[in-house]
């Protein structure tokens, strides 16, 4: 009978409606709660059901509807338990699927709540580095027991929840997925369309891509979508896009916005994340998004709410194209009268910050202090303690750098770096030059106080050489070499010469070296597969050159540990088929780098790109003030016991109260203001870790991003910690993780559109939460993040301090590359270095020293970390170990005698400046002077075979002490040394590998 509404008032028509729904047969929606880790999952798994037993006799039976995403449910095994935790061994279970599972059992503890955990799981791997292994079935049960059940017998139990151990780890409701009958049901009712459309809230992020969820059945296919929004507001949504069958080509296109009053929202201020936005180098990027049928892609869209937007209900449409055929969402938003702080960032599990991934935040090349800007005069360009001179061709004629060897200032006389021009030579079958080159000139296309741009194009009668080439202000160049084919043409070889004076070359590291001393000669093969190396860097302290050698395809590896899955790509023209390879060798002018391609054939119209990227070293003058000012604590502890040690600077880890979550310091910022402001009250400065290499399990977007492809997370094997296999499912790769919080990180793909997330989430950390810098483990983003990092952690006066944290690189997983080179890139921006894990600091000689750890041929100075460092071989560089890292490291007795005898404002002379006024009588001996008027610090260490004893040679005029009222003495350092005093004729015993920190006065 149809009811008759109109005569009863609203209040009795709502209550008919809800009595007319709810007498619509339905299935029973199970109960899906928190377990509030309530149980053990490495024991038990993440997952269960309760169940209640009102039957009588010795066999339990339930059937579950448990709606599994996971593949073979009934490859895992099934855990009975009774209320108190008492496992039960009778049980059996049948017919276990994705959609439910019947499950046996003896309910030993009578009438009651059982718990059925359905997917236990052993932690194998190591506890950074777990691998979850589901437990397979087990049949434990009695056989007389077992002869017992009748497979027809009744449900005596009743299905109450389904609980996972906390929030965090439940699938309801977007990983609950359809059942086959559903979803055949609604592919037959909309049987004439090529896919269907789900809106679906930002709140309920999309999750898998081979089901449909259980509650679009229910909420059936619906052609519009409805939210709520403040003003200024980025509103995200979804739309979930199911292919019936395979699409090539997904786009979202968008009309305007109109409420009633005609007011609009323009379509430019809306946009699908999935297919359009802008890369982390500030180019348009466009995607192509296809789904193979019975697929299920999250479409993630945005709308911009301008702040001058009047409030009202605003409708227009969102139309999904796919291989030409549209599906319509009516959009329908109201806007409050409201307007919403910072864009709506502050609530980040809206989904609003989204719009990071587009953002343009400190892209424009603007000048970081302490550069200055480019000068160019003619074919010369200068900038900080450098200069460039440029060939009518576009190469380097000559390139030289005004550091003095102490590296503490620069001085009117040049460095040459170059012995002779830059050149390309393009050699014919029988040895000779075929290149006749007529060039067009030098012209400047650009010329910014940031960058200075130009061009040149020479041409032979086959060849035809166009040069595109620019400098930045760090004293970075990158040039595009194209070469065209004008005929067909047959080289022996092509190939690249840097002839360098042999004074800028004395010290090497990359293409297999480990950082030191240049070898007499070096023959290297490109292996891309295996090694992580397309360059090198060749100097000395104050002067240098990096070289990377790249074509047009170039992309960033992946760094620490997974450079095997995302290795180089080897460069078409350099590597040529592996022909390629680079020699050094020294003759009487010159140390030439040799850059070799080998035989190729160019037919007309071929194209190879020989780019190359040059760094010319050091970026700047070191700052030991810097280094004695900013003394470093490791830990998150109280501030007032961190003040007491006499550390300046707190750097805050991951997996903590105010920053637990790795690459991910936005969850709890509040803690984290409150510890900063207090830090900064007491005169301390605090720093995150903070980096972008891999990104934690915990990030509100974690599935947004994951429905870009492979743009933002690597595709992989999966695995790892059970959350990511149980959650992510497939094609990632796990990477670091907590255990005490389970925190499971994903890596990242490198070179993508997180790096502007990440500039912005920095901005708004510094702006917000006062971060006074970061701490970088690693790195992997390039020198244009890097840059615009910088820029937002010193905006408005903020000290944005960076020190780079490094394992050693050199190992097979990272492609035996040199940590210093790999982030040559970076140094220009670094404030510390801090190398590092794996770095030996007992049996590398003083060279390695120098260029791998130091910092010092860069304008850079760090410390120790690995076993707490050599604390005497450390001061010949100024450098210490942290506090508190290992059990042997602490500086604070060094920390006290910097201060004790005023090491502050010293002039540092190092043993490799020929103007240091002391030296030992024994080569493997080392001295570094602290200088000072009227008194000195003189740092020793020793890297002989055995103890020694050393005389000091003096040169008192260049020390600026009168020898004969002079004495010599060594402080009592506990843990470093004890108390002595010498003359200058004395032998002074030093221990190997140790040394000692004498004052003169």
């Amino acid at each position: 009978m149809k009811p008759n509404l109109k005569n009863t008032s609203i209040l009795s028509r709502l209550l008919i409606i809800c009595l007319c729904i709810f007498s619509i047969p339905m299935a029973a929606q199970i109960k899906y709660t928190d377990g509030k880790d309530s149980w053990n999952p490495n024991l038990l798994g993440n997952h269960r059901v309760a169940v209640v037993f009102s039957g009588t006799g010795n066999i339990a039976k339930t059937t579950i509807e448990w709606r599994r995403r996971d593949e073979n449910p009934e490859l895992k095994k099934i855990i009975v338990q009774d209320a108190a935790g008492k496992e039960i061994q009778n049980t059996k279970i049948e017919n276990s699927n994705r959609e439910s599972g019947t499950i046996f059992f003896e309910p030993v503890s009578g009438k009651g709540t059982y718990y059925v955990y359905y997917m236990p799981y052993i932690d194998e791997g190591t506890a950074n580095y777990p691998k979850g292994i589901y437990a397979k079935p087990e049949n434990k049960a009695d056989a007389q027991w077992l002869s017992k059940i009748k497979s027809n017998m009744a449900d005596n139990c009743s299905v109450t929840e389904i609980q996972s151990i906390n929030a965090f780890n439940s699938f309801y409701p977007m990983e609950v997925i359809a059942t086959a009958a559903e979803t055949k049901d609604l592919i037959a009712k909309n049987s004439g369309n090529s896919f269907l459309v789900f809106p679906e809230d930002r709140l309920y992020s999309i999750r898998m891509k081979n089901d449909l969820p259980q509650r679009w059945i229910q909420k059936g296919v619906q052609n519009n979508f409805s939210d709520t929004a403040l003003k200024g507001e980025y509103l995200a949504f979804q739309l979930g896009v199911y292919a019936l069958q395979d699409l090539k080509n997904v786009k979202v296109t968008f009309s305007d916005l109109k409420n009633s009053n005609g007011a609009t929202i323009s379509s430019k201020n809306i946009n699908c994340i999935n297919t359009d936005g802008v890369k982390y180098d500030g180019n348009l990027f466009t995607n192509t998004v296809s789904v193979s049928k019975g697929k299920v892609q999250a479409m993630w869209c945005g709308i911009d709410v301008p702040q001058t937007a009047a409030a009202g209900t605003y409708t227009g449409k969102a139309t999904v194209v796919a291989d030409g055929k549209p599906a319509v969402i009516t959009l329908e938003i109201t806007v409050k009268n409201e307007v919403t702080k910072n864009g709506g960032i502050d609530s980040p599990e809206k989904m609003t910050r989204l719009k990071w991934l587009n953002s343009t935040l400190a892209q424009e090349n603007t000048v970081i202090a302490p550069y200055t800007p480019l000068v160019v005069k003619d074919s010369e360009i200068s900038l900080l303690g450098r200069k460039l001179v440029l060939g009518a061709n576009g190469f380097p004629t000559q390139i030289q750098t005004f550091f003095t060897p102490e590296m503490t200032t620069t001085s009117t006389k040049a460095n040459d770096i170059l012995s002779a021009p830059f050149a390309f030579h393009f050699i014919d079958a029988a040895g000779k030059e075929t290149a006749q080159w007529k060039n067009s000139g030098l012209k400047f296309t650009k010329k910014e106080a940031g960058t200075v741009s130009w061009e040149s194009t020479s041409t032979s009668q086959s060849i035809q050489m166009d040069v595109n080439a620019a400098i930045e202000f760090d004293g970075f160049l990158h040039y595009t070499v194209k070469i065209t084919a004008l005929e067909d043409a047959a080289f022996n070889d092509i190939n690249f010469q840097i002839p360098m004076q042999a004074s800028s070359a004395k010290y090497m590291m990359g293409l297999g070296q480990k950082g030191g001393d240049r070898p007499a000669a070096l023959d290297w093969k490109w292996d891309v597969a295996h090694k992580n190396q397309d360059g090198a860097w060749i100097g000395n302290v104050n002067s240098g050159l990096q070289f990377s050698l790249r074509d047009e395809k170039y992309s960033r590896p992946l760094n620490t540990n997974f450079y095997l899955q995302k290795p180089l790509l080897l460069p078409t023209s350099w590597g040529n088929d592996n022909k390629g390879g680079i020699t050094i060798t020294p003759n009487q002018k010159s140390v030439l780098v040799n850059a070799y391609s080998g035989a190729r054939n160019m037919k007309k119209g071929d194209v190879l790109y020989y780019n190359f990227t040059l760094l010319v070293t050091p970026f700047h003058t070191i700052n030991t003030d810097f280094q004695w000012d900013t003394k470093f604590y490791h830990k998150y502890s109280p501030i007032d016991s961190i003040a007491k040690t006499g550390a300046t600077v707190i750097n805050i880890h991951h997996a903590n109260a105010i920053n637990p979550y790795i690459n991910y310091p936005f969850i709890e910022f509040k803690k984290m203001k409150s510890y900063i402001d207090e830090a900064h009250e007491k005169g301390l400065k605090v720093k995150i870790y903070n980096t972008v290499r891999e990104v934690s399990n915990k990030a509100y977007e974690t599935f947004a991003l994951r429905s870009l492809g492979h743009e933002i997370y690597s595709p992989g094997k999966g695995g790892g910690f059970s959350w990511l296999q149980e959650h992510v499912g497939d094609d990632y790769i796990a990477a670091w993780f907590v255990p005490e919080i389970k925190d499971a990180a994903i890596v990242n793909s490198g070179m993508n559109r997180w790096h502007n997330y990440y500039v912005e989430g920095m901005n708004w950390l510094t702006q917000n939460v006062g971060i006074d810098g970061i701490y970088l483990d690693d790195v992997a983003f390039d020198r244009i993040t890097m840059k615009r990092v910088k820029r937002v952690l010193t905006k408005d006066g903020h000290p944005g301090i960076i020190d780079l944290h490094s394992a050693n690189q050199y190992n097979k997983s990272d492609g035996f590359n040199n940590s210093a080179n790999l982030y040559m890139e970076h140094f220009p921006y670094i404030n510390k270095l801090w190398f590092g894990e794996y770095f030996d600091y007992e049996k590398n000689q003083p060279d390695f020293f120098l260029t791998e750890v130091s910092g010092i041929p860069f304008g850079l100075m760090g410390e120790m970390l690995q076993d707490g460092g050599n604390p005497w071989r450390g001061m010949v560089y100024g450098m210490t170990n942290r506090l508190p890292w290992s059990d042997n490291a602490d500086p604070r007795n060094i920390w006290k005698l910097w201060d004790t005898f005023g090491i502050k404002g010293s002039e540092m002379i190092g043993y490799w400046s020929e103007n240091c006024p002391v030296k030992t009588s024994n080569d493997k001996v080392l001295a570094t002077v602290y200088k000072k008027n009227g008194t000195a610090l003189i740092s020793i260490a020793s890297w002989a075979d055995t103890d020694v004893k050393v005389k000091l040679n003096i040169d008192w005029k260049k020390l600026g002490i009168n020898p004969a009222k002079a004495t010599i003495t060594a402080p009592e350092i506990t843990h470093f040394q004890p108390a002595q005093t010498f003359n200058a004729k004395d032998e002074i015993p030093v221990t190997k590998g140790k040394g000692w920190l004498l004052i003169v006065k």
